[in-house]
């Protein structure tokens, strides 16, 4: 059995700390890149992606949150996760991107179905709302 990749096992990390912004910090590649499923345009640079991603966490990294399948190709990762939000079953994917330092330079989220993709457009236009005071 292969190793875990190491950018991967700090991305769980991570995710176990509850949106530690230190952690996420240390894990995002200045140049970034986020690809959100509700935003058209791709959302460049580390303090953007900073910000959708700690939203994201206070959002979806509730209780039933988990990761129930991984498939990784050297640098790159596609993490399907399952969530519930007022009771409402949300299935989604995490399409992560390493560089050599083992930073991610391109994350993409991709979730279904569009009861789900609603409320979660709803609940993170809350949280970056919130965000930026």
């Amino acid at each position: 059995m292969s190793a875990v990749h190491p950018g991967l096992a700090r991305w769980h990390a991570y995710m176990e700390s509850e949106g530690d912004p230190a952690q996420l910090s240390a894990l995002i590649a200045d140049d970034c890149v986020f690809h959100s499923p509700v935003v058209h345009t791709p959302q460049a640079g580390k303090p953007v992606v900073m910000a959708y991603l700690l939203a994201a966490a206070k959002v979806l990294g509730n209780d039933s949150f988990h990761y129930v399948r991984e498939l990784v190709d050297g640098d790159e990762m596609m993490l399907e996760f399952v969530t519930e939000l007022d009771g409402i079953s949300i299935n989604g994917i995490d399409i992560i991107r390493f560089n050599s330092e083992g930073k991610i330079i391109d994350f993409k989220v991709m979730v279904r179905p569009l009861k789900a993709i609603n409320k979660v457009w709803e609940m993170m236009g809350a949280q970056l709302a919130a965000a930026k005071g």
